[in-house]
């Protein structure tokens, strides 16, 4: 009898002693293989708000420049103070580029070269436009997403007249 105890002793733990011991092991396995999956969702995380934050930036510039350009007869044909406007909303981007324009339309809808004989029948509207642009590269290089891309905004608004 006294030879059998201890292959007893060794194949049932007592009071889950060693049990506590291959759980601790077990979590250690687990993090391990969970971390790299963690570290993945952080770097996307940052990188989606990054994309989001320089895309929005570019939008909301693109708009500050047609407020500006959209005051006046005169604002709308300083298109050098659309273009300083939509950079002056962005200072974080450093590489953005900006064109504003404006254009004339007849309130029939159609095409007007912005002379005032145009639109004879009815009245023309002018509108002021501001592109803006800006490229964006992600930190790091991942499979099935482009190395570089170019974000855009455009902004369309009338002239109060």
């Amino acid at each position: 009898m006294n030879a059998m105890a201890p292959i007893l002793s060794t194949a049932m733990p007592l009071r889950g002693g060693s049990r506590r011991r291959y759980s601790r092991g077990q979590s250690a396995v687990e993090l391990a293989l969970i971390i790299p999956l963690l570290l993945t969702s952080l770097l996307v995380a940052v990188e989606l708000g990054r994309l989001f934050y320089i895309s929005i930036s570019i939008s909301n510039a693109a708009r500050a420049g047609v407020q500006y350009g959209a005051q006046s007869l005169t604002t709308a044909n300083d298109n050098s103070g659309m273009e300083l406007a939509a950079v002056a909303d962005a200072p974080l981007i450093a590489s953005m580029t900006t064109t504003a324009a404006h254009f004339c339309k007849c309130s029939d809808g159609s095409a007007s070269t912005c002379l005032a004989t145009d639109c004879s029948s009815t009245h023309r509207l002018l509108y002021v436009q501001v592109n803006t642009s800006a490229p964006y590269a992600p930190i790091l290089n991942y499979p099935g997403v482009p190395t570089a891309m170019t974000l855009s905004g455009v902004a369309v608004m009338r002239v109060a007249q």
